[in-house]
């Protein structure tokens, strides 16, 4: 996963945006960005290029959405170094973010008997996978269970050696990992073994989560949006991995971008350059010229 971001993204966001006028160039009223491998680039910067674009939008009236799996805890130094100060929709769509007010205003915990039924039955067909856990809350841990693989980078998370303390505190969501299986086939044989007791999401490489039953980004996304006052059919969102299909099917018009999971692209009504390339700034800059 992604690290802080060096240099602003966009102006800071409004809860409450000028929304275009009939006048407007720009079509779209809302803005939803993924982050890691969509606005982020691999060295964990945004560009100056989308930067601007961003900010030509917010001048032109729509609102800007980052939409991210990742938890508040391992998002908000990020907004805090965009200088975001709107909405976020954070931890696969079960938090609703401030990041002005640095307040949660929706937060959906993982029931932890349902989580641990449906790890029984993971284990009955693949064998037991290695776990980490995200605690609920602005401050809420990622704690690293025994055999779990890090992916490096200053993301903060704590190690333990006693799995029950992984099921010591509410949870927005599990992380499994297998010694065998990749992440497409890990995340296929989860959610085939767990039934309707859970959800399964491949989020980006090396990272397949459980989440609870019917949590999505569109899920978030659609929270924040009626805050704002936005219909689906007035956003845009771009995204790079199957935990965007939800958003996109929400969402009036979906771009995935170059570097974008074949599954998403498969649903996407636009593939954009990669996260490297501006992708964002490429479709934006287009929709401003009109």
């Amino acid at each position: 996963m992604s690290t802080d971001p060096a240099t602003p993204a966009t102006a800071p966001a409004s809860p409450e945006p000028p929304f275009p006028s009939s006048e407007s160039p720009f079509p779209y009223r809302l803005v939803a960005t993924d982050l890691d491998g969509t606005l982020l680039r691999e060295d964990s910067t945004v560009s100056g290029r989308t930067r601007e674009a961003l900010a030509a939008v917010t001048a032109a009236g729509a609102a800007h959405i980052i939409v991210t799996g990742r938890a508040v805890p391992w998002t908000r130094h990020i907004l805090d170094d965009l200088g975001y100060e709107g909405l976020a929709v954070c931890g696969q769509g079960a938090q609703v973010y401030h990041a002005g007010e640095h307040r949660l205003l929706t937060s959906l915990t993982l029931d932890r008997q349902l989580a641990k039924v449906a790890l029984a039955r993971i284990e009955a067909e693949i064998g037991a996978p290695a776990l980490a856990v995200s605690r609920d809350g602005l401050d809420g841990e990622v704690l690293i269970g025994p055999g779990y693989r890090t992916q490096g980078g200053a993301l903060p998370a704590v190690a333990v050696d006693d799995p029950a303390e992984l099921w010591s505190a509410p949870l927005n969501k599990i992380y499994i990992q297998h010694p065998e299986l990749d992440d497409d086939a890990l995340a296929l044989a989860a959610r085939a073994a767990v039934g309707g007791l859970v959800d399964v999401v491949m989020a980006g490489a090396g990272v397949v989560e459980i989440l609870p039953l019917g949590l999505t980004k569109a899920t978030g996304l659609s929270l924040a949006a009626r805050r704002l006052g936005v219909k689906a059919a007035d956003t845009i969102a771009f995204g790079d991995m199957p935990n965007d299909i939800p958003m996109f099917g929400w969402a009036g018009y979906g771009v995935a971008m170059a570097n974008a999971h074949d599954e998403l692209k498969a649903v996407a009504d636009e593939v954009t350059a990669s996260n490297e390339d501006d992708g964002i700034a490429v479709v934006l800059e287009k929709l401003l010229l009109g």
